[in-house]
């Protein structure tokens, strides 16, 4: 089911009805029944493993805890991590590193190829496999007690807001909400539908508008040169943060309607000064998990500097990996990883030679050329993110650098549509520009009801009317 679709329409209200009219003690069962519902309308079969990921971590939380001698702990963290991982590898990598060793052996004439399985990529699954693998790794780390009411922490698996797409939620912020009693809150409810507005307008009318003329560039790049490859890659850059930031915010207020609060994924990433600002501001549940999860456990930055870079490397490339079964994600994750040691080597040139230039003393002039320096970068890793290949991203960089003087207008049908998408684009920028300088949302909320009533209801006109309601899947579905 996807945000963007009639069913879900229908079925969210009823479920918030639902669930406010019923006891407190069981609004668990209404929420797992609907997740469950909500994940099988893709494809029930594969409700299935998320089941398989909540009995093996339910347990494995509640033995690692109850075991007092190491090797147990041990041993049952292992099976938490070899069912989930082996469950993601085996339907999202392994036909990936099959392919990768069957080149290998072609190259050495070595007549032998590992057979290749063609199932539908389970929808969600790096959300939920990561989901619930930190709650077992804080259960060993002796950082949260485990759950032992097993349907509220099959809700904590599949809470079916973020259930697809994240937020990646830490049990130790979701967990503990599903006890508490949420009563029908007026402010609350209005907030959660004002987010969920601005959600479908960020995923229906930009993502899904700059989505036509990407997917045309994109999946024809021998057609196309210079300009429109850029301005191609320029739509792409922001077609997938508001399709993703539309999600997390469609998500974050579907559960604030109900009480939850999720975390915060998004903030304004595009007005970061610096890649490593970029990645706080980027799928911040994400990001942050590769932190906790990976970085530090491989030393972080106590350790040798050579050692650092080692760290910093391997966990963007895991990080570019973990979204997609291709060499170009790969790609992808290690030039970030390149960007942000590149930045930390050349630190003491840069201070320097901005003192030499006078940039320090003029901070406003000199973040403005930091955020366009960084968006360049960002936008330069986004050709390998979204092209079909590896030879598609080098021909599509190759070409959007011969700037032609031929009519870029050609490339579009709708010239109308072509002058929409970029006024959402300038509109979009303005906002965050805004809430970024003057706290914009918290001077909305000191409005009078009337005018707030009024922003809200021009928001849902907006999004119906401007809207391409094709009901088009989630970018990071597929991940």
């Amino acid at each position: 089911m996807l945000f963007n679709s009639l069913e879900f329409i229908i079925f969210f209200p009823i479920i918030v009805a639902a669930y406010f009219a019923l006891n407190h003690k069981y609004r668990w069962i209404l929420l797992l029944l609907a997740s469950y519902y909500f994940y099988m309308c893709w494809n029930y079969k594969y409700i299935v493993l998320i089941i398989t990921s909540t009995v093996i971590d339910y347990i494995s939380g509640i033995l690692i805890y109850k075991s007092k001698k190491q090797k147990i702990r041990t041993l049952f963290l292992l099976a938490s991590l070899c069912t989930n991982l082996g469950l993601l590898f085996f339907f999202k990598y392994f036909n990936f590193f099959g392919n990768t060793v069957n080149s290998i052996f072609d190259k050495f004439n070595i007549f032998y190829h590992v057979t290749a399985y063609h199932f539908l990529l389970p929808v969600g699954i790096s959300f939920y496999t990561f989901q619930t693998l930190s709650y077992t790794i804080d259960v060993y780390r002796k950082q949260k007690e485990p759950e032992y009411h097993f349907g509220r922490f099959a809700l904590y698996v599949s809470f079916f807001p973020q259930l697809v797409a994240g937020p990646i939620e830490r049990s130790t912020n979701l967990l503990p909400q599903f006890y508490k009693t949420f009563k029908f809150d007026y402010e609350r409810v209005k907030t959660g539908i004002l987010l969920m507005c601005w959600g479908f307008f960020k995923k229906v009318v930009i993502a899904d508008r700059l989505a036509e003329y990407v997917n045309l560039v994109y999946n024809h790049p021998t057609q196309y040169e210079g300009l429109q490859n850029a301005i191609a890659t320029f739509f792409f850059s922001f077609q997938i943060y508001c399709d993703f930031s539309g999600y997390s915010d469609i998500a974050i207020g579907a559960a604030l309607i109900l009480g939850y609060k999720l975390m915060t994924n998004f903030r304004r990433p595009y007005l970061a000064a610096n890649i490593r600002e970029f990645w706080q501001r980027w799928h911040i549940s994400l990001s942050t998990w590769f932190r906790d999860y990976v970085y530090i456990p491989l030393g972080g930055n106590r350790v040798a500097k050579w050692r650092w870079y080692y760290n910093l490397f391997m966990t963007f490339l895991i990080s570019g990996l973990w979204h997609g079964a291709d060499w170009t994600f790969v790609i992808w994750g290690a030039l970030h990883g390149f960007y942000l040691i590149f930045a930390i080597w050349i630190t003491k040139i840069r201070e320097k030679t901005n003192h030499f230039l006078g940039l320090d003393r003029v901070p406003v002039f000199y973040r403005i050329i930091q955020i366009i320096i960084t968006f360049i970068l960002v936008y330069f890793s986004w050709i390998f993110f979204r092209a079909n290949s590896l030879s598609d991203a080098f021909l599509i960089i190759s070409k959007t650098f011969k700037i032609s003087g031929g009519d870029i207008l050609n490339l579009f049908h709708f010239k109308i549509d072509f002058l929409i998408s970029f006024l959402c684009i300038i509109l979009l920028l303005i906002i965050e520009v805004t809430e970024e300088a003057a706290q914009l949302y918290d001077r909305m909320k000191k409005l009078i009801r009337p005018v707030k009533w009024a922003i809200l209801i021009l928001l849902i006109i907006i999004v119906f009317v401007l809207g391409v309601w094709e009901e088009a899947d989630f970018l990071y579905f597929q991940f």
